[in-house]
């Protein structure tokens, strides 16, 4: 539901504000989406870790493809955790501009 209202309130800001004279209302949306953006990425970090967990126990037993399988998912977790890094730079940016 929230996500919902959220999209609903940038529509309407973006339909009446000009973003290119008000620049708080520029940032406010591009918090708002890449704060959604973060959410997304952890949702995606918690399944790829989920992945991780369920494959972790044939590793131990010494089978070759869970090992190739997992060295996979570590790869993707950590593309992820980067992107999150990123994001986390951004909204950061992007809050330092609000609160001017």
């Amino acid at each position: 539901m929230e996500k919902k209202i959220m999209l609903r309130l940038c529509i309407k800001v973006m339909e009446y504000a000009n973003l290119t004279e008000d620049r708080e209302a520029d940032n406010l949306i591009q918090w708002v989406l890449t704060s959604n953006s973060l959410k997304e990425n952890n949702n995606e970090i918690r399944k790829v870790t989920a992945d991780y967990k369920k494959v972790q126990p044939d590793v131990y037993s010494g089978i070759r493809e869970a090992l190739k399988a997992n060295q996979e998912i570590c790869k993707r977790r950590n593309e992820l955790y980067e992107k999150q890094q990123d994001l986390k730079g951004k909204l950061f940016k992007i809050e330092k501009e609000i609160e001017r």
